[in-house]
């Protein structure tokens, strides 16, 4: 999938340089945060999943009956 990006200058010359650092290209640094934000994601929600299994045990044990 092909997509355009309009960026802030400020959100360009940060992705420019962490490109840059990096030693990658723009569309690689793009990439990679998309990939570190969809990541985050899931352990978030993995995470309250998980909070929510434990601390609310006896009323999802209540309403499975």
């Amino acid at each position: 999938m092909n997509i355009n990006l309009k960026l802030s200058p400020e959100q360009s010359r940060d992705l420019e340089k962490a490109a840059t650092e990096e030693g990658i290209s723009i569309e690689e640094a793009a990439l990679r945060a998309i990939e570190l934000y969809s990541s985050r994601r899931k352990s978030t929600l993995l995470a309250s999943i998980e909070k929510i299994k434990t601390e609310d045990s006896e009323l999802l044990k209540r309403l499975a009956k």
